[in-house]
């Protein structure tokens, strides 16, 4: 009869632990084999400059003030669209998840409106707001809107009914019950939901920009493919990225800050 085996103890649950030097190496090794393969002559320079170029060429970029023109206006289009898309959604979504009627009213047109792809109804934005800033915020706030509000409501419905139940059992009003129980239950996932909304801000965009701007990212991209510039095409997409990664780490900042209590 075989001895029972002891099982290891596991108390801290599905704890992600940091792994950095893991994350360096990968990057690492694709910079490796991105340099190897253009180096070899595998890859045509031309169609896929070497990452050595194409740092050469962000540099050059950096120094001429360029880069940082570029980057500027579609980080503050971002951040404009972002806050208007999010604020709207925020509320939309939490009146739906905490009101019967809101969310009879509002779930249809929100399963209907939201599968259309927002950069379509950009020539209606330029339209109704013009060629210039308003339209294109208005792309990315509308883009934002839609998974903020599915983030929020979800995220209410997600709170424990019993954590409810409790309160109203305490005697507290109901905004107390919305403030102290709700919200900070439903953080999570609407936090979940800020890193989609902020993906889809910045694909908007550059989107929006390539359609009709002089100044961002979007037009910087469009108008160095249009030329074959690939060195300054792939520096534009690695600072897209960086934007990106620059992103996603104020909303892991918001998580650590709102989310101590977990």
């Amino acid at each position: 009869m075989s001895e029972a085996r002891s099982v290891p103890f596991r108390g801290g649950g599905f704890v992600l632990r940091p792994r950095r030097g893991l994350s360096l190496a990968a990057l690492a090794a694709l910079l490796a084999a991105w340099q190897a393969a253009t180096g070899s002559g595998w890859a045509n320079p031309l169609f896929l400059p070497a990452p050595t170029t194409v740092a050469a060429t962000l540099w050059e970029l950096a120094a001429s003030g360029a880069l940082t023109e570029h980057l500027l206006a579609s980080a503050r289009r971002v951040a404009l669209g972002w806050t208007l898309g999010t604020a709207a959604g925020l509320a939309v979504g939490l009146a739906m998840g905490i009101f019967s009627a809101a969310r009879a009213a509002g779930l249809p047109l929100v399963s209907a409106i939201f599968p259309i792809p927002k950069i379509a109804v950009l020539p209606l934005f330029i339209l109704w707001f013009g060629i210039g800033e308003p339209s294109k915020v208005a792309t990315i706030a509308a883009g934002v809107f839609f998974p903020t509000v599915i983030a929020a409501f979800s995220g209410v419905d997600a709170v424990p009914r019993t954590l409810v139940r409790m309160g109203q059992s305490f005697g507290m009003p109901a905004w107390a019950i919305v403030a102290k129980i709700v919200v900070p239950g439903a953080l999570p996932t609407v936090l979940a939901g800020f890193r989609i909304s902020v993906a889809i801000a910045i694909i908007l965009v550059v989107a929006a920009e390539m359609i009709g701007a002089d100044a961002g990212l979007g037009a910087f991209v469009l108008t160095a493919g249009n030329l074959m510039r690939t060195d300054q095409l792939l520096a534009g997409v690695v600072v897209l990225s960086a934007l990106g990664l620059a992103a996603a780490g104020l909303v892991s900042a918001a998580e650590r800050l709102l989310l101590r209590w977990r």
